[in-house]
């Protein structure tokens, strides 16, 4: 799969169109006239709208075929088969879900520090890349041949964050990691790290989650084992007790400790909304 570079975006259209207008309306007279029936019925604001809408797509597609050509061929070559290959794992389980995408993007933009112009392009590649029917294999494998052992590993670990990204990670798609380390070359030392730090990481989230969990019972004063009625009743009842207008009399700088308080109570009955609706 070769990577395209991006095409500098031309008017060529834009000027057929002009000079089909004018020699269907009879000449430019003609086409004045034209333009003076779409000014008065209305239709000006259309084509306004076409026009900024045209120009805006012409200066966004100008500004990534410019990043592009300014980048050497190996390092659009890398960033293109790396999102390919990211893209095609999201999709396996048939979803390309919002976390998933921002996992990718946050890699980009934090952890390389893409700027506006780097992150317009790295969205193309990725726009391309889910319509694009190559197939995983293909990729990993083109990779596996273009660049050495450190920039694979760049690619497993990132794999690794988007399979993560669902709690708990898919088996299904643990083992196809397992695959694409292996068709990579990866050595069974590094391939142990990457699964046991994510592992870990899984770990500490579920006992973060579990503590916050706690403290949202402990702010509704409630203990682990209450309904959702119990819940809602104890909602109700310090919504009452802590509403601002109840201590607005006494100043605002209680009534600003009251609405900091209603604040935790509300975060709080809207996670058990959550998790009960489940």
């Amino acid at each position: 799969m070769e990577y395209r570079q991006q095409s500098q975006p031309g008017c060529g259209g834009c000027l057929l169109l002009i000079m089909l207008l004018v020699l269907l309306t009879g000449g430019a007279p003609a086409l004045l006239k034209l333009i003076g029936v779409l000014f008065y019925s209305g239709l000006t604001g259309i084509l306004v709208i076409f026009g900024l809408f045209w120009a805006f797509t012409y200066y966004m597609r100008s500004r990534i075929s410019t990043y592009a050509a300014s980048q050497t061929e190996s390092h659009n070559r890398f960033v293109f088969l790396l999102v390919n290959i990211l893209v095609k794992i999201a999709q396996s389980d048939g979803h390309f879900t919002k976390a998933e995408l921002s996992t990718m993007l946050n890699f980009f933009q934090y952890s390389l520090r893409y700027n506006q112009d780097q992150m317009l392009w790295v969205k193309q590649i990725i726009k391309e890349a889910r319509e694009d029917d190559t197939s995983l294999h293909d990729l990993v494998e083109e990779f596996r041949t273009s660049f050495a052992y450190e920039p694979r590993l760049i690619l497993i670990e990132l794999i690794y964050q988007i399979i993560h990204t669902k709690q708990p990670p898919p088996e299904s798609e643990l083992r196809l990691a397992r695959e694409i380390a292996q068709q990579l070359g990866i050595s069974a030392y590094d391939q142990r790290t990457f699964e046991a730090k994510h592992a870990y990481r899984q770990r500490q989230e579920a006992a973060s989650s579990r503590e916050q969990e706690d403290a949202y019972y402990a702010v509704l004063g409630l203990d682990r084992d209450a309904s959702f009625e119990e819940i809602k009743k104890a909602y109700r009842q310090l919504s009452m007790q802590y509403h601002p207008d109840k201590v607005g009399h006494l100043g605002e700088e209680f009534r600003r400790v009251a609405e900091e308080k209603m604040k935790e109570i509300n975060v709080a009955y809207s996670f058990f909304e959550k998790k009960f609706a489940k």
